[in-house]
């Protein structure tokens, strides 16, 4: 009797199509699924500031737990929000192909003009959006926006302060919010990982592991590992203002990294090239020139702020 496998997901819109997009990549494979909803503690809590949550895997552990309990066969989650270190017993199994990786301003008035002016404020969750924009735009305001994306660009409009609010192009695009006031932002550097997906299963389960194995797209696992990699071996998790993103042209890996401060004062940044066969020690190389290159002070700050 073929096997039937229990999806886990959040049930916001975005993790939900997230989730039906994997179960439609299965049952195309003749594969049968359910889907099993759970709300995370990031999705109940909607009012403190992530970095205030014990932000690490905060929208990734209850289905972490389903799974470690056999509630569920696979859990699928944004491959940014999970920590670059695994519960024991799981184990990322695939990583599809990825969607537009880049960030983008969402505003309110239709003549908006992004001006270096005093009196602007801009909406973020995200502390790299925020300390990226501030280093680019060091007179403007930064307010705590919460929620998934249907209910910030709600508050956006609800909010007549705000001119503006950030947000990740791919999930705008994965659920076809109609937002006619939106621009990407080309210089802003992404999440590691930003616009993949994660298919996570229990280390033990074979079967899953060699059907979930099937969705994986080599170029986006190499790239996302090369960005978690940077990310791991700085010791950042999802909430700290790191930023990575690593392309494949030809044989050579073109990569871009970013540390900021906080308040975006400071930033330290590299690029480098990789041969494609040495992509295993990309992240960590990378990671330890930034670091040599400056960066060690502000990840030595950042730490000491996220633990008081």
């Amino acid at each position: 009797m073929p096997r039937l496998i229990r999806i886990g997901s959040r049930d916001s819109s975005l993790a939900l199509w997230q989730a039906k997009f994997i179960e439609s990549l299965l049952n195309k494979q003749g594969i049968k699924t359910e889907l099993t909803l759970v709300k995370s503690v990031g999705d109940i809590n909607l009012t403190s500031p992530l970095y205030e949550m014990g932000v690490q895997g905060i929208f990734t552990k209850t289905l972490d737990s389903g799974l470690l309990s056999n509630n569920i066969d696979i859990a699928v989650h944004s491959l940014k929000d999970v920590p670059t270190q695994l519960p024991k017993n799981l184990k990322i199994a695939a990583i599809p192909k990825r969607a537009n990786v880049k960030d983008a301003i969402v505003y309110q008035d239709a003549n908006f003009k992004v001006t270096d002016e005093a009196g602007i404020t801009i909406a973020t969750s995200s502390l790299r959006r925020k300390a990226q924009w501030l280093n680019r735009y060091p007179n403007h305001t930064i307010e705590s926006i919460r929620g998934n994306i249907n209910t910030r660009l709600e508050k956006l409009n609800k909010t007549p302060h705000w001119n503006a609010a950030l947000f990740a192009v791919a999930g705008i695009e994965r659920i076809e919010l109609d937002v006619p006031n939106k621009m990407e932002l080309e210089w802003m550097l992404p999440a590691p990982a930003q616009g993949a997906l994660a298919v996570v299963c229990r280390e033990d389960d074979q079967e899953a592991l060699k059907i979930c194995k099937t969705l994986n797209h080599q170029e986006t696992a190499i790239c996302t590992g090369i960005e978690r990699s940077f990310l791991r071996n700085l010791k950042g998790g999802c909430s700290i203002p790191i930023a990575a993103l690593a392309t494949i042209e030809k044989d050579k890996i073109h990569f871009k990294g970013n540390i900021l401060s906080l308040d975006g004062v400071r930033k330290v940044e590299i690029k480098m090239e990789f041969e494609l066969g040495n992509y295993e020690n990309a992240g960590r190389l990378a990671a330890e020139k930034l670091l040599k290159n400056g960066g060690d002070k502000i990840a030595l700050e950042l730490k000491s702020l996220m633990t008081e």
